[in-house]
């Protein structure tokens, strides 16, 4: 019955998704041209290579897709603190989340376990924090980013105007810096522990636990709590909330625009990759089984998965996925008509 109700919806959306492949990975941890350590936030950079976080590694890197060859953008591979100023591959980290680039191809990664942000100049390589002090708390609205404190950042994105916004996780906030002047402020949230009331202004309303934010294909923001099972648009507007679904996923930590106004959502625990339809709100699983395992590769619907935390999609509709404890990167091509 549930494989008819997930057929019927892929009919329903013209959704059609080819074979899912390994694109580096062999199921065990590594540091090398054919293995990663338990990979987070993905993205493809202004280059056209593959970017991300290899958490247990403590490393950001890169993958030449016509190549296949692996390098270090960020880390010495040793869990730290330390390197700024310096070339980003001297640098230690703890447990870097996510990876994005600004309109410049400079690159910034959140350094979770180290409660900052740090940038990576796109032409010198050198390493420095925008946002943070290091040490776990809450501080520092109104004044400079690397003079507030932040409290495990987890998810980064830039908006339309270039402002990175921070889902500062452990403070119960959407933090956002302005990088023309260095300034942080509090953009969603008020450090209470509730979800938000429907249609609520973002400043002083309560957001429990802000996951993953992304800015959708039409401007707007898209937020993944990452308790509730919740996804909301925020409407930059109005600065408003609207729940689109509190039911349908289990533990979604990775959220990313999909093609012809869809989401693609990393549903963690479901151990699935799931495509949510903006004007339908249906929800139509595109990869896994709803196990947890590794493969195999082919049918999506049949390759089981291991804790997915982050999907990117380019836009030819390829979805790049985070297949973390299985200890690969996977991809498929999907195509909405």
């Amino acid at each position: 019955m549930a494989r008819f109700y997930t057929w019927f919806l892929a009919i329903a959306l013209c959704l059609t998704a080819q074979r899912i492949e390994t694109l580096i990975g062999n199921g065990e941890r590594g540091l090398n041209d054919r293995q990663v350590n338990n990979p987070y936030g993905l993205v493809i950079g202004p280059d056209g290579a593959l970017y991300w976080c290899d958490i247990d590694s403590h490393v950001v890197r890169r993958m030449d897709l016509k190549t296949g060859e692996t390098r270090i953008v960020a880390g010495t591979g040793k869990k730290g603190n330390s390197g700024e100023g310096g070339p980003a591959t001297a640098a230690d980290l703890d447990e870097p989340y996510e990876v994005r680039f600004d309109r410049k191809g400079n690159l910034f990664f959140a350094d979770m376990k180290n409660h900052v942000v740090r940038r990576v100049d796109r032409k010198t390589g050198i390493i420095s924090t925008v946002a943070g002090t290091g040490i776990a708390g809450f501080s520092g609205d109104g004044g400079y980013g690397h003079k507030a404190m932040l409290r495990q950042p987890h998810s980064i994105v830039f908006d339309r105007q270039g402002r990175l916004l921070i889902c500062d996780i452990g403070n119960d906030r959407v933090r956002r810096l302005d990088l023309t002047n260095g300034l942080i402020e509090t953009y969603m949230g008020n450090g209470e522990k509730k979800d938000p009331a429907e249609g609520a202004k973002l400043l002083d309303t309560p957001v429990l636990a802000p996951r993953a934010i992304e800015v959708g294909r039409d401007g707007k923001l898209y937020l993944i709590k990452r308790q509730g099972n919740a996804l909301y648009e925020i409407d930059p507007r109005r600065d408003t909330y609207h729940l689109l679904a509190a039911k349908g996923f289990n533990g979604p930590k990775g959220i990313a625009a999909g093609p012809k106004g869809t989401l693609v959502i990393a549903d963690t625990e479901a151990h699935a990759i799931q495509l949510f339809d903006l004007k339908s709100g249906r929800i139509t699983k595109l990869a896994g089984t709803g196990q947890r395992g590794d493969g195999p590769e082919g049918d999506p619907l049949q390759c089981k998965m291991n804790r997915p935390h982050s999907v990117f999609v380019d836009r030819q509709g390829v979805v790049y996925i985070s297949d973390s404890e299985a200890h690969r990167i996977r991809r498929l091509k999907i195509s909405i008509r």
